[in-house]
């Protein structure tokens, strides 16, 4: 007997929910695009940082209308460009001060709306500056020193075994939900699955790209872990109240960008604590 259409449907997708095929297709080519950016030419690594976050930014702000929440997009735009340009070029300072530049922005940009709301805009505004470009300013932190390439490389390395060791062990084992009522499928045998991934991941490159001890990678890990589970949890938990599934439908298998970046970007400023105080101090 061969499988009908639901079947064939359901065998594609899995337990995940997702097109695993385009997934894994999609996946392999976006971490080709930024592993050889990064370690090839840093310069197209911030550029390519630079438009991931101003496509996220979209993404989040559109979610964010269609529950009429106006987020104040041009002034969100160009100071995700300030802050990021800043950071590679300057570093932390110009971070923050572009931060504060660009809160000034959307206050004063939603000035000249008449229509009520203003609070609400605003408040969306400073988050999904805060929340995309300002944790994204992180990365390009790590970039700056001269094992920059590497330690943007323990960025990646430790967020994707994370969500791989997740999702295997949550598809395979899955029996507790972590947090029901945010994200069902997320289980604390998921949860374990990401430690023992994560944590192994972050030990490895901890003694083979930084030459530092074993337990600074457990470290690195456990936070790297913790960092990217919170950071899913947390997007789920805007998605559930936006009432929507994915940010967008950009990238196949995925979602948007913002669904990729959920639990990168909250983890970007405790691996650079990590990395910069702990693992090469």
């Amino acid at each position: 007997m061969t499988d009908g259409p639901t079947g064939s449907r359901s065998r594609r997708h899995g337990r995940a929910g997702r097109d695993l095929r385009a997934a894994t297709l999609v996946g392999l080519g976006l971490g080709a695009l930024v592993l050889s950016t990064l370690f090839l030419l840093e310069a197209a690594f911030a550029g390519l940082v630079v438009v991931v976050m101003v496509v996220a930014v979209w993404e989040l702000a559109t979610a964010l209308g269609a529950r009429s929440i106006q987020v104040p997009v041009v002034p969100v735009v160009l100071g995700t460009v300030l802050m990021l340009v800043g950071a590679y070029l300057g570093g932390g300072s110009p971070l923050l001060v572009g931060l504060g530049l660009t809160v000034a922005a959307v206050c004063a940009w939603r000035l000249g709306d008449p229509r009520p709301g203003y609070l609400r805009d605003v408040s969306a505004g400073i988050f999904t500056s805060v929340y995309v470009p300002f944790l994204a300013g992180f990365a390009l932190l790590m970039v700056r020193p001269d094992d920059g390439a590497w330690r943007v490389f323990a960025l990646l390395v430790v967020v994707v075994a994370s969500d791989t060791g997740g999702l295997f062990a949550g598809v395979l084992a899955g029996r507790h939900p972590m947090a029901p009522s945010v994200s069902p499928k997320k289980s604390w045998e998921g949860f374990g699955g990401s430690l023992l991934l994560g944590v192994g991941a972050a030990v490895l490159v901890a003694v083979y790209a930084f030459d530092a001890p074993w337990w600074t990678g457990v470290v690195l890990g456990v936070v790297g872990v913790v960092g990217a589970t919170l950071g899913d949890l947390g997007e789920s938990l805007i998605k559930r109240d936006l009432g929507i599934k994915d940010m967008s439908q950009l990238l196949p298998g995925h979602g948007g960008l913002m669904d990729r970046l959920d639990s990168l970007l909250p983890t970007a400023p405790l691996v650079w604590l990590v990395l910069e105080y702990v693992v090469t101090a």
